[in-house]
C-alpha cells in the first residue's frame, strides 16, 4: 500500500486544566494537558427544589421554578500519570524527579497564588527570612476545565487526593492517580470581578452553555420523524 502520510488512528484532542493566574508580568496560565484522557466522565446536575424552603409566612413557591443556575459537579474526575514513556525517551526532567512536577501543577490548584513566578520569589524570600509583611487576601485563581471543543468550564476544586503507587529510588513519584471533584463555577460568582481572569471564564461558560443549546435544538430538528409519532394527531 501507498505510503499517504496519513494514520487510520485518529488524532484524540487531549483535555486540560488550565489555571488562569495573574502574576507580576500579566497573567500566566498554569496548565495541565492529561498524559491520558479519563475514560469515563460523571457530570452531576442539582435542579433547585423549591419544595425544599420553609413555605411559612411567604407566598408559595411556584412547583417548577429555577431561579438559580443549576449547580453541576464533575465527580469523580481522575487523572493518571506515569513517567514510564518519558524515561524510556531520557527526559532528564522525568529522569531527576518523575511526575512530580505535574503533581505539584495540579497541587496549585488548591493554593491561594499570587502567579507561578510571583509565588517562587515569595517563596525564595520567606526562605531566607525575608518575606513579605504586607497583608493580602489570599484567591484562588480560577481554572478552565477542557475537554475538546465541547466543555470549556470554569470550575473550582471541591476536594483533592494523590495515590502515588510507584517510586524512583530518590523518593519521587513515577506513577499516581489523582482524584479530584470539580464544581462548575456560575457567571454570578464572577460579578464583582473586573480582572482578565474572570471575564475569560465567564465567556468560556457562556460559550459553553451557547454550544449544548445549539445541540439541544439540533437534536430536536433531528428527531421530527420520531415526535411525529408519538404525537397523537
Amino acid at each position: 500500500m501507498a505510503e499517504t502520510g496519513y494514520s487510520r488512528s485518529p488524532k484524540i484532542a487531549k483535555g486540560a486544566l488550565v489555571q488562569l493566574l495573574p502574576d507580576i508580568v500579566g497573567v500566566i496560565p498554569n496548565i495541565i494537558v492529561f498524559q491520558y484522557n479519563p475514560e469515563k466522565i460523571t457530570r452531576k446536575l442539582t435542579p433547585w427544589n423549591p419544595f425544599n424552603v420553609d413555605q411559612s409566612g411567604r407566598a408559595s413557591q411556584a412547583p417548577l421554578v429555577q431561579p438559580f443556575d443549576v449547580p453541576e459537579t464533575f465527580e469523580p474526575f481522575v487523572i493518571e500519570l506515569d513517567a514510564t514513556d518519558d524515561l524510556e525517551d531520557g527526559n532528564p526532567l522525568a529522569v531527576a524527579t518523575g511526575i512530580e512536577t505535574r503533581l505539584a501543577a495540579l497541587r496549585k490548584l488548591t493554593q491561594a497564588s499570587e502567579g507561578l513566578i510571583g509565588d517562587l520569589i515569595e517563596s525564595a524570600k520567606s526562605l531566607v527570612g525575608a518575606g513579605s509583611d504586607e497583608a493580602r487576601r489570599p484567591t484562588v485563581a480560577p481554572i478552565l476545565l477542557v475537554l475538546g471543543p465541547r466543555v470549556i468550564l470554569p470550575v473550582r476544586v471541591k476536594t483533592f487526593s494523590v495515590e502515588e503507587t510507584l517510586h524512583s529510588p530518590a523518593y519521587y513519584p513515577l506513577h499516581a492517580k489523582v482524584t479530584l471533584a470539580l464544581e462548575v463555577m456560575t457567571p454570578d460568582v464572577f460579578r464583582s470581578q473586573e480582572d482578565v481572569p474572570s471575564k475569560i471564564a465567564i465567556a468560556a461558560y457562556q460559550a459553553t452553555r451557547l454550544q449544548e443549546d445549539a445541540s439541544a435544538l439540533l437534536n430536536t430538528a433531528n428527531s421530527v420523524d420520531s415526535i411525529r409519532a408519538i404525537l397523537p394527531f
